[in-house]
């Protein structure tokens, strides 16, 4: 089974910057897209960025182009995203998950999810 840890998010003001990032951790590693959604309470899930397995393709939702960066140290079988210029629309939990694609870096087909980190921006 597959699981993915997150670690960052927290508290941040307009402005302020943050990493989160996401392991893959457990018995089984697989060659991964990974990527980020973001959820507010009682609505769908929303893509935020992905990358393919082996870091070539990076996509991004329009809202964080320039400000949100996604990359990944195979070696540790981690990806992170570098959130700057956080804004309060920012605010939301961020999930991290993987698809068994690994060319799928819009992560179309998710397969495994996080627990999900709080990331909370205040004006």
């Amino acid at each position: 089974q597959v699981q993915l840890v997150e670690s960052g998010g927290g508290l941040a003001t307009t402005g302020d910057s943050l990493t989160l990032s996401c392991a893959q951790s457990g018995r089984t590693i697989i060659p991964a897209a990974m990527g980020w959604f973001r959820r507010a309470p009682d609505k769908d899930r929303i893509f935020v960025g992905g990358i393919s397995q082996d870091g070539a393709i990076v996509n991004y939702r329009d809202s964080v182009k320039g400000r949100f960066t996604i990359s990944r140290d195979n070696a540790k079988n981690t990806i992170y995203l570098q959130m700057n210029s956080l804004r309060p629309e920012d605010t939301d939990v961020y999930y991290c998950a993987a698809s068994e694609n690994p060319a799928d870096s819009a992560l179309r087909v998710p397969a495994y999810w996080g627990q999900g980190t709080q990331v909370t921006v205040s004006s």
